[in-house]
């Protein structure tokens, strides 16, 4: 074979290689609250742009960071949805891994909605009494220790609660919805009492992290429901005692079958979840994995989009799915780091 045939060989070899490692839709993964999100853009998306509609996946945000800190094969997702922002252990996985030039996209607020059926009178709770419902340990009726939860009825908790049977329809613990449950609800109310925090004390690990406040009972009345929240918004309606746990927007979505009900004398509205008097609320958030920009065009095009005043601004299509908007500057900020690609590193996930 001759210089130039070999030549000539080596270049077809390349461009085939690079045909074959490029890819034109974009593959998304993570939380199922933001999934109604991502989803929208990529729909608008899939209309507006030469490429073809992303692939969005509800795998819960665990489950999202798992697979796209998996590594940086094009065969791994381009980006994760997540309710909650990654946390220190998912960000070095990611490196061990060599995903280590990720962008993180804040996107907007969500709150937490306890629902019930509409057909069913509704009531306040206060976070301390949800608290205890869920809990696996309870103070003891003397409050010298903690015993396993007792509680069956809500009024066992506290009289002037519904004589109702605790039946909770909540996330798994590969949800961003369940983390941040268990941070803005148990571990904020449980940290303040000094049954639950001596009794970890030595403990400095657990301490550190609240991680044995937020155990959630397993006898039944917290009910595991997968990472598909509409099929707690069925069991809600099917079952009238039981009460469920997800994202304000599936609330949005299903005011003919659900309503929320007020946390410390506070109802969830847009209002409310934005100005921060809600107590549970959250950010949302995309992550983006650089590595694969080259190989995958489309998704710079798509995070610009999502990022877009179209999309998350007070008015955006979004807000009509329950995102509860960033203010101007936030916006603004948030939009600024996406479009410079700008390198999340651990020192700003450990403030």
């Amino acid at each position: 074979m001759t210089l130039t045939k070999i030549s000539t060989a080596l270049i077809a070899s390349a461009l085939l290689t690079t045909a074959l490692s490029a890819r034109d839709q974009i593959k998304i993964v993570g939380s199922s609250t933001v999934y109604p999100f991502s989803s929208s853009v990529a729909e608008e998306f899939g209309v507006i742009s030469k490429y073809p509609t992303p692939v969005v996946e509800s795998t819960g945000t665990g489950g999202g960071m798992k697979l796209f800190c998996a590594g940086t094969d094009l065969n791994t997702p381009d980006i994760t949805n997540a309710s909650r922002r990654m946390k220190t252990k998912e960000f070095k996985m990611c490196h061990e891994n060599g995903v280590r030039d990720i962008t993180e996209a804040l996107i907007g607020f969500d709150g937490i909605v306890i629902a019930q059926s509409l057909e069913v009178k509704s009531f306040n709770i206060t976070k301390e009494q949800l608290a205890l419902a869920v809990a696996a340990e309870v103070p003891s009726a003397d409050k010298k220790s903690l015993i396993a939860n007792p509680y069956k009825k809500y009024s066992d908790i506290d009289a002037s609660l519904p004589n109702r049977e605790i039946i909770v329809y909540g996330p798994p613990k590969s949800s961003g919805t369940r983390d941040s449950f268990e941070e803005l609800v148990l571990q904020s109310i449980f940290k303040k009492i000094p049954l639950y925090t001596d009794l970890y004390k030595k403990d400095e690990k657990a301490n550190k992290k609240y991680k044995k406040y937020s155990v959630i009972r397993t006898d039944g009345a917290y009910v595991e429901s997968g990472e598909n929240d509409n099929l707690i918004v069925q069991k809600l309606t099917k079952n009238r005692d039981a009460i469920g746990i997800f994202g304000y927007s599936f609330l949005e979505e299903n005011r003919d079958k659900v309503l929320g009900l007020s946390i410390d004398n506070t109802m969830p509205t847009v209002d409310t979840i934005s100005s921060g008097k809600y107590p549970i609320a959250r950010s949302m958030y995309f992550y983006i994995k650089n590595d694969h920009a080259k190989n995958v065009p489309a998704l710079k095009e798509y995070t610009k989009l999502f990022m877009s005043e179209k999309m998350i601004a007070d008015d955006g299509i979004l807000t009509e799915l329950g995102l509860i908007s960033l203010t101007q500057d936030a916006r603004d900020k948030a939009r600024s780091i996406v479009e410079n690609n700008e390198k999340l590193t651990l020192e700003q996930l450990e403030k």
